[in-house]
């Protein structure tokens, strides 16, 4: 099936005739890999996918084709016993049938060479890619609310770890439904609340910061510059760029902070991760249209990221400085509004 568009999906008339045809695709001699980006979403959505095969095909796997750095995410895995194969390309060899979720192929190099039968997930759509079995939902607030639906239809109830596994990928991809939700991420809340262990999640949830970590937070108060109700931070050079979502988060909590962009460098790349209320803003938009042509870049309205090659920022890291980035943005803001209505 080709995706050029929303459009293009296949319309089901129920729940039920969509599990239908996702479980048509496997037979019980499969062996199913199923690969993710690792985050408390895809992780969650992954476990779920595979309680929906159990006894359906021979062999389940779930490989996270990225390196789990993020604490909570760690925690999560170890806490949950999320039974998780690194990914290898000889995984590719060893399983006949692949599925994607919480993400699309043209988001990773390595998905674009996989020909995924069923993709799952609740970001924008994008083209140039096509899967046998596709249920993507962007309204959707995160890929478990998708997943639940799934389950339910299949009469399968939870256990103590998927279910916890489940309110904390809701939890986390709606910033506890302060962000764009629908009802059935409120329902899917519920349902996986009466099933989960709540010591179980407090324990993720509260894993956010290593003490090694706080003195990025330092450096990064110490760069903080506004403009105009927009916070910018240089933290320079970190090992996990993970503790620039974190610093990001935070700042965008402080009142009177219409935009937060949070920069650092990671592996000779800058890494800026963005954050908006959402409101008549599109973080997402506004990054992708930035930055793409220098890097990777996208993401919701509330949130979104850029990677960016040093080298094709014709600067150093050393050279680097939050003023810098207040240019570097400066100049693309300029780009964009001189061919559409400001974005910010």
């Amino acid at each position: 099936m080709k995706n050029s568009s929303l459009k293009g999906q296949p319309k089901f008339r129920s729940n039920k005739e969509r599990l239908s045809a996702f479980l048509r695709l496997f037979k019980k001699q499969d062996q199913v890999l199923i690969l993710i980006v690792a985050d408390p979403d895809s992780l969650a959505s992954a476990l779920a996918v595979k309680k929906l095969l159990q006894g359906k095909v021979q062999k389940v796997t779930i490989s996270n084709v990225n390196e789990i750095k993020r604490l909570n995410n760690q925690v999560m895995v170890s806490s949950l016993k999320i039974p998780l194969t690194p990914f290898k390309p000889s995984l590719l060899t060893q399983h006949n049938k692949f599925i994607l979720v919480d993400s699309q192929p043209t988001h990773q190099e390595v998905f674009k060479t996989v020909k995924f039968n069923a993709v799952i997930d609740h970001h924008p759509l994008t083209s140039g890619w096509s899967a046998d079995y596709v249920d993507i939902r962007p309204d959707y607030g995160a890929t478990a609310t998708i997943l639940y639906e799934y389950l339910k239809t299949a009469k399968l109830r939870p256990g103590i770890r998927l279910a916890t596994a489940m309110v904390y990928a809701i939890k986390t991809d709606t910033n506890n439904f302060e962000k764009s939700a629908k009802t059935q991420d409120v329902l899917a809340f519920q349902y996986f609340y009466r099933y989960m262990n709540r010591h179980l999640l407090h324990k993720i949830e509260c894993s956010d910061l290593r003490r090694s970590e706080l003195k990025y937070f330092k450096i990064a108060l110490e760069n903080l510059k506004y403009v105009q109700k927009r916070a910018f931070t240089f933290v320079g050079k970190v090992l996990n760029a993970d503790i620039l979502v974190v610093i990001a988060d935070f700042l965008n909590k402080v009142y009177e902070t219409s935009w937060v962009f949070v920069a650092g460098e990671c592996k000779k790349k800058l890494v800026v991760i963005v954050r908006c209320d959402g409101y008549r803003k599109d973080a997402g938009k506004l990054v992708s249209r930035a930055f793409k042509h220098l890097g990777s870049a996208g993401g919701h309205k509330e949130k979104a990221r850029a990677e960016i090659p040093f080298e094709n920022l014709g600067i150093s890291p050393e050279e680097f400085t939050t003023h810098t980035l207040i240019n570097l943005l400066k100049k693309h803001f300029r780009r964009l509004q001189k061919r559409e209505a400001p974005l910010i």
